[in-house]
């Protein structure tokens, strides 16, 4: 563990608590300081949940150290259970009740309830949020889903497929959807209009919103449907070994992968999928086509985030839309190789690791025109002066909108392209503004045109005195050491500077990288106007 200002994922117990917090009648009885509930908020105030969540912490204190905790935690888990009336619980430990080795399972079985309770055991120092969530949604399923080991998985498929009534519709599971994920809820509802309108009945879905009945149902479905691979892979692998179920291995974002999906789909299902392809109004992929080509492509984009959403990502990014993906990572170390070899298709090196300030380090590098990542990218972009869509959780409040915006299927393609495109075209917007604010009408002090101009500003716009800029301030700087120790600040001349941010941002960042180029190539060791003009037309030829 490091001491971080951000994070990317938190302890595993976290990762757990999205999925008690997801399910409707599974409560998590969690051993822990007083000060942990600082949790709730995660899910209140960030992912605008209308309860909290449904967790009682133990909250012993330094002076309980002295005295007999195993006691307390068997105390909560008793007035948990007599408050709540929970159908199953989950127990464990916090990062700092782990130290304490007063093993939260044994505790909890010597007290015989009446319900499954299932015990977990996530080491906090080794592992994080992800890894928690999937562990936890892997044992809710192996302790509530009652299985015959001396069946095999091929007699459960052949059981299933004899007790099939006539004219049966086929039938799947969509697994992975948890509080607090990104765009969850609205992916769910396209995924499932989208498997429906396919003549696919979706029996359950889990965890986000499901019961503990619902879980005991899974080996019901034909086949299972994983949207995220960081929550439901362990759960889905588990499922098709001891039952029989495939499960897709595509995730539908984006209007390719959501065909490519829609295939996969209807292979396991044993149906044609080409009346319901055909029957698709692919927006994005046309707006893609019929936006000025010269303006999208090519645009460089940084993508960071979840495995996941960065190997769709770079995919829609490079297939669909036309940008040149110049780096891409992930903070999902399980998922490192996945990420490695989708980084192979663009030429690139794939960055692992969940150190932020090694992620901004690399988006300051390649100057990108567009980023696409997390909250925390979010915060680089702007520190940068560069345009960014977030893709991936970990997110933010405003990323839990009240309006419908899925990442998935034909509409989620839909959503993608436009909120990828508006940073760059807002962009270009302000550009224009930039380019005009020496100008009477765009001047800082000017007053707004409907209401008239103010008398002050009649004034100054009458003055003979020069109306102040404000200076461009640059996103980046090359590394001082090719310029012979020359400070950062002052590679730039002033001048030089200020014509640069005439420029049009979205070839500001080539231009700036192709002067420094041609001044260290010209053992230039400071830009002026005249190094910006003469690399411009070397580079023109």
């Amino acid at each position: 563990m490091q001491l971080t200002l951000w994070t990317y994922e938190g302890p595993p117990h976290i990762g757990a608590m999205r999925i008690a917090t997801s399910m409707t009648d599974l409560h998590y009885v969690l051993h822990s300081p007083q000060g942990d509930t600082y949790a709730d908020l995660l899910f209140t105030m960030i992912g605008r949940a209308k309860t909290r969540p449904p967790v009682t912490y133990t909250t012993f204190q330094a002076r309980d150290l002295g005295g007999d905790t195993a006691q307390l935690f068997q105390d909560s888990v008793n007035s948990a259970y007599e408050r709540f009336q929970p159908k199953a619980m989950i127990v464990g430990a916090s990062c700092t009740a782990e130290l304490i080795q007063d093993d939260p399972g044994g505790l909890a079985r010597a007290l015989t309830l009446p319900i499954p309770v299932i015990a977990l055991e996530l080491p906090s120092y080794q592992k994080k949020e992800n890894w928690g969530a999937s562990e936890t949604f892997y044992h809710i399923a192996r302790g509530l889903v009652a299985f015959d080991k001396s069946i095999s998985a091929q007699q459960y498929q052949e059981m299933r497929a004899t007790n099939a009534k006539q004219d049966q519709k086929p039938s799947c599971n969509i697994l992975g959807p948890t509080a607090l994920g990104f765009r969850n809820r609205d992916d769910i509802q396209e995924i499932k209009s989208l498997l429906e309108a396919m003549g696919i009945e979706v029996k359950v879905v889990a965890p986000l919103n499901a019961s503990v009945a619902d879980i005991t149902q899974l080996p019901q479905a034909d086949f299972n449907v994983m949207l995220y691979p960081e929550i439901a892979q362990l759960t889905c692998t588990w499922l098709q070994k001891t039952f029989g179920q495939p499960f897709t291995k595509t995730i539908p974002i984006g209007t390719k992968a959501t065909r490519a999906f829609v295939q996969e789909v209807a292979a396991l299902a044993n149906i044609n999928p080409e009346s319901f392809l055909q029957s698709q109004d692919e927006r994005a992929h046309w707006y893609a086509k019929s936006v000025d080509s010269t303006y999208l492509t090519d645009k460089r984009v940084f993508i960071f985030g979840d495995a996941s959403h960065v190997i769709a990502a770079a995919k829609v990014a490079s297939e669909e839309i036309g940008f040149k993906v110049v780096g891409l990572g992930t903070y999902s170390r399980e998922f490192a190789r996945e990420v490695r070899e989708a980084a192979k298709l663009y030429e690139v090196e794939a960055l692992i690791t969940d150190d932020y300030l090694e992620v901004e380090e690399k988006v300051a590098e390649l100057t990108p025109d567009l980023v696409l990542g997390t909250q925390m990218e979010r915060h680089i972009a702007k520190r940068l002066g560069i345009p960014c869509a977030v893709i991936s959780a970990p997110v933010h409040v405003q990323d839990f909108p009240a309006r419908y915006s899925p990442q998935m299927g034909f509409e989620g393609a839909n959503v993608l392209f436009d909120t990828w495109i508006h940073p760059l075209m807002m962009g270009l917007e302000e550009h224009l503004i930039m380019m005009f604010r020496d100008d009477f009408e765009f001047s800082a002090k000017a007053a707004p045109s409907h209401l008239g101009h103010s008398s002050a500003v009649k004034e100054n716009l009458h003055s003979s005195e020069p109306q102040s800029i404000a200076p461009v301030v640059s996103h980046t700087q090359v590394n001082a050491e090719i310029f012979s120790g020359t400070e950062p600040a002052n590679l730039w001349d002033a001048e030089a500077e200020k014509e640069l941010g005439k420029i049009p941002f979205f070839v500001r960042g080539k231009a700036r990288r192709n002067t420094e180029k041609f001044a260290v190539e010209h053992g230039i060791s400071h830009i002026t106007i005249e190094t910006l003009y003469d690399a411009k037309a070397h580079y023109g030829r």
